[in-house]
């Protein structure tokens, strides 16, 4: 379950990450309420996910999903530049995330 709950935290990463740029410095309230929630929310389940599992095998993953999902958005929705350093590097962080997962005591 702790897995789970770390794999969610990531993926609320992934939208806070994407939910920063509306609130425009945070100067328009209502993006910056909800990228508020978003981060607390995400750090609250990681917090909840570190009750069983290593506190740095956790954050390794939930920061690896959070790079992951970001700089993919950033390719799929905003158009950002793609490259092969790019692709290695991605390819990289997601087999350490597998990684970390298969060597997982738990």
């Amino acid at each position: 379950m702790s897995w789970a709950i770390l794999v969610l935290a990531g993926l609320v990463e992934i939208v806070w990450s994407q939910s920063i740029k509306p609130t425009e410095n945070f100067t328009r309230p209502v993006p910056t309420i909800i990228c508020f929630v978003l981060g607390a929310t995400s750090v609250y389940l990681l917090s909840r996910a570190m009750q069983t599992l290593p506190v740095g095998t956790s954050y390794a993953v939930f920061t690896g999903i959070g790079a992951v999902g970001a700089i993919g958005l950033g390719i799929l929705v905003h158009r950002d530049p793609l490259s092969a350093g790019r692709l290695a590097a991605l390819a990289m962080i997601i087999g350490g995330l597998v990684l970390a997962r298969v060597t997982n005591p738990e």
